[in-house]
This record gives C-alpha cells, sequence and structure tokens, in this order.
C-alpha cells in the first residue's frame, strides 16, 4: 500500500500543470468580475501561438488582449458583448471554438473530407493491387522468344 501512495504521489508531482499567464497587475479587484473575464479569455486563441488561450499564453499579444477584456468588462459590457467586439476586430478565428456558420464551414468540414479522401486512395490502392496480383501481365516480345526457345530445346 505504501509502495502505490509513493507512486500516486510522484505521478501527481510529475504531470503537468496548467500555468496561466495572467499577470497580478491585470487581476481585477471584484472577483465576479475577474471570474467572467477568466471565463471569456479561457475560449480566446492566442494569435501568436494559436494553441493555447489568451489565458494560457505570456505573449504580449494576449496580455493585450487580457486586459482588452478586462477593461470592456469594467465598462460594463456583458460577456456577449466582449466576445461580439473581439471578434469583430480578428474574426472567428480568435475563438478556440468558432461557430458553424458560412465563412466556418470549411473549418469544420475539411478534417472529414481529408478522411474521406485518404479513405478512397486506400481502397482505390487495395482494389488496384489486388487486380494486379490476379492478372498476369502478358509476356513482352524477349520474353515470348526466350519461352519459344526453351520449348524448342525440350522438344525432341
Amino acid at each position: 500500500m505504501r509502495y502505490v501512495l509513493q507512486i500516486v504521489l510522484a505521478l501527481v508531482l510529475l504531470s503537468p500543470t496548467v500555468a496561466l499567464a495572467v499577470q497580478p497587475d491585470e487581476l481585477l479587484s471584484d472577483p465576479k468580475l475577474e471570474q467572467r473575464a477568466r471565463n471569456i479569455s479561457s475560449g480566446l486563441r492566442c494569435l501568436v501561438c494559436q494553441n493555447q488561450s489568451i489565458d494560457d499564453s505570456d505573449a504580449p499579444l494576449a496580455k493585450d488582449l487580457r486586459v482588452l477584456v478586462r477593461d470592456r468588462l469594467k465598462a460594463g459590457d456583458s460577456d456577449e458583448q466582449v466576445l461580439r467586439f473581439v471578434v469583430s476586430r480578428y474574426g472567428d478565428f480568435i475563438l478556440l471554438k468558432p461557430p458553424f456558420n458560412v465563412q466556418t464551414v470549411l473549418l469544420w468540414t475539411l478534417p472529414g473530407l481529408i478522411l474521406l479522401a485518404a479513405g478512397g486512395v486506400i481502397l482505390f490502392n487495395i482494389r488496384r493491387r489486388r487486380t494486379a496480383a490476379a492478372v498476369p501481365k502478358p509476356l513482352n516480345e524477349a520474353e515470348t522468344a526466350a519461352l519459344r526457345d526453351i520449348l524448342e530445346q525440350r522438344t525432341p
């Protein structure tokens, strides 16, 4: 039992943790506003890192966006108004989960289309190999002549 606890403790200590990049000077004094800011910024993509939210990124642009979100909240904007403002400036790409609409239809459907195309290529290659293996190729002229020579040598 002791070893199990040691292993669990080691795994917990070695597991990666998410370090938020929000600086103390960015924090809002109102905990409710701060929580709203965190909820909004956790859904916004860092335009520099692209695979992180602005909450997780240390990039200067991410900091500017975090400050912008907090300023808009302090000005009295709702969460939806803040999101609309940021999207109007940077487009749907800024959202970590962009909506499904006319502009993002390719973004949402492209992975499936790529999988379908890859599956089609694989099936085509499998069928081509099966038909190529099933039907022997005809002999060319040199092979036909060599076969005639062999048969002529065998016949008395």
